[in-house]
């Protein structure tokens, strides 16, 4: 469960409308706000004053965003087009029906598994919220990070190397179906030292 200090409390309501107005959306997009979003609501305001922090930081506010979704299979563009278009950090809590699901956007949306409020598990740390932020990323958009070496790398370093590790892994598995079903000697011979190029840069990428 996600804890809030009692002064960063706000709970405003924000009319989807209000969202028409000031950005600029693609009319898919401006759907989803009206078949996807029930409700949306400022919840909370984290600043340096009112979590008592004395270290100053690049980020001046994190807003948590509560959201209420229509179903869980939701258009993530619509939160996309939120966090691009603002100029706070943004957390996302989301509701549907009683499970909750835990979002925010750094450099790409990252969201948890949809499940029960109380099984959540997200604290708020750190000495000052640039340091809040970055641990809230860690345990949303690496909370399945590859092992490996990555002491010296900053958080968006590890981001893009999370993610290469990742589009690495999907390649590695179409080409290891394809090397099983092609009947073709030497396609098949390509197929493989093909994949066998990937298993080498993800290794690269795992251990430096």
């Amino acid at each position: 469960m996600i804890q809030f200090p009692q002064a960063t409390r706000v709970h405003k309501s924000i009319p989807k409308k209000a969202f028409y107005r000031h950005l600029s959306l693609t009319k898919p997009v401006q759907n989803a706000f009206v078949t996807d979003i029930d409700r949306i609501y400022v919840e909370q305001s984290l600043t340096q004053k009112n979590l008592n922090l004395n270290t100053d930081s690049k980020t001046r506010e994190i807003l948590v965003m509560g959201i209420t979704v229509k179903k869980e299979n939701y258009d993530h563009r619509v939160l996309e087009a939120i966090a691009r278009n603002n100029h706070h950090k943004l957390l996302f809590i989301l509701d549907n029906e009683g499970l909750c699901q835990v979002a925010l956007f750094e450099q790409k949306l990252y969201t948890t598994a949809w499940q029960d409020a109380g099984d959540i598990d997200i604290e708020i740390q750190g000495n000052s919220l640039d340091e809040i932020w970055e641990n809230l990323v860690e345990e949303i958009a690496l909370a399945e990070e590859t092992p490996g070496k990555t002491d010296e790398l900053s958080l968006n370093e590890r981001l893009n190397r999370q993610e290469q590790l990742e589009k690495l892994d999907k390649e590695i598995t179409k080409l290891k179906e394809a090397v099983w079903k092609e009947r073709q000697p030497k396609r098949k011979f390509e197929l493989h030292e093909k994949m066998q190029e990937y298993r080498k840069k993800r290794e690269e990428l795992i251990h430096g």
